[in-house]
């Protein structure tokens, strides 16, 4: 392989544009070849990667000798299908957006990649990178003595505008709590070191979408959800969602508690939605509040202001890349992997189902 890694699109809507934005910032990364079937997409991706040319297919994308690896950032239930392509045509590392799947008929698919793909894949659980939660996740084991609880709010705005309105329908998403929530069951799985046992969850539509028409259809998405997960070991974890709440200080906030103190971090939303007029927009923080002696210390963490232009995860995005990067030069190891990406939408199907049903529900064991 040369200096540079060559990436192949898949799908480049407006979080595939993030992506280029920030593969440009890689010193060691370019992009040859891109597959976007929505001509004022391709066109703005073009924009984004001038060096790229257009792909009319999958195909030519996987089988362009330039081509180093892959990203696929296309609507959530065509990954899928994408990934089995690939691997009939020519395994490449890939990097594929969450969520991995969106059905339960497709964990088997998935199983069967896991078993034969021949090469890296990396699910993006963009997440975890973000700095503060990076943080967090180092801190955590310390400052707590061991969590034995864990809160993940997150109030944001309502889900954007995508290309022909797929993301509005629970059959091409899979439902919010896979859509947007995985990202949080992932980080659950992450911070506890340990695997769900059952699942309860309250969720809903309240407020978001309730009057849009889409080829007469209302839109199916909920905006307002609780979950709680028991988690083996005893720890449980909470997730609090609210899809109207952007005017908020800062989007997510994390806690995690445990017998010697309490952790927690605070993330910012995008920084292009941060009204001009309250001046610059919050800076992340992670707070440490030991039981003895007491006294939160609270750190902030800026994010460089080039990756906060580049994207909407707070720096996430580039993070992940030079970390798959490294991985298609042979220089690292995967760590997010399929069966990650699958665990935390299963979690994310049954808190769907949980909050359907009334019930609470078990999740099998890995």
């Amino acid at each position: 392989m040369s200096d540079i890694v060559t990436y192949g699109i898949i799908g480049c809507g407006m979080m595939g544009q993030e992506h280029l934005r920030n593969i440009a910032l890689l010193p060691g990364a370019r992009v040859a070849a891109i597959y976007e079937p929505d001509a004022g997409m391709m066109a703005g991706a073009l924009a984004l990667a001038p060096g790229a040319r257009a792909a009319a297919s999958v195909r030519e994308v996987v089988t362009d000798p330039g081509v180093d690896c892959l990203l696929i950032a296309s609507p959530n239930h065509c990954h899928v299908a994408q990934l089995e392509e690939i691997a009939a045509l020519r395994s490449l590392p890939v990097l594929v957006e969450k969520p991995l799947y969106t059905t339960p008929e497709d964990a088997a698919r998935i199983a069967r990649l896991d078993a034969g793909f021949g090469a890296p894949i990396w699910v993006a659980m963009e997440y975890r990178y973000m700095p503060p939660v990076a943080t967090f996740l180092a801190q955590s084991a310390a400052a707590t003595g061991g969590i034995r609880m864990l809160t993940i709010r997150e109030h944001r705005f309502p889900f954007l505008r995508k290309v022909g309105d797929w993301n509005r329908f629970n059959r091409q998403t899979g439902g919010t709590l896979v859509e947007k929530c995985c990202h949080f069951f992932d980080l659950m799985r992450l911070t506890l070191r340990a695997e769900p046992l059952r699942v309860m969850a309250s969720a809903g539509q309240e407020v978001n979408h309730r009057d849009e028409r889409y080829d007469g259809e209302v839109p199916d998405i909920w905006d307002t959800a609780y979950v709680i997960v028991d988690f083996e070991g005893g720890a449980r974890a909470m997730l609090e969602l609210c899809m109207y709440a952007e005017g908020s200080r800062y989007q997510e906030e994390l806690s995690a508690v445990g017998p010697t103190g309490k952790i927690e971090c605070l993330v910012p939303g995008p920084g292009r939605f941060w009204p001009a007029r309250l001046g610059a927009p919050p800076v992340p923080q992670v707070i440490v509040s030991p039981r003895e002696p007491k006294g939160p210390v609270t750190l902030e963490i800026p994010v460089d202001p080039a990756l906060l232009a580049a994207g909407d995860h707070n720096g996430s995005t580039y993070y992940q890349h030079a970390r798959f990067n490294a991985v298609v030069r042979g220089q690292g190891q995967v760590e997010v992997s399929l069966r990650d990406g699958a665990r935390a939408v299963a979690m994310g199907l049954a808190a769907q189902e949980a909050a359907r049903s009334g019930t609470v529900v078990a999740l099998p064991p890995l």
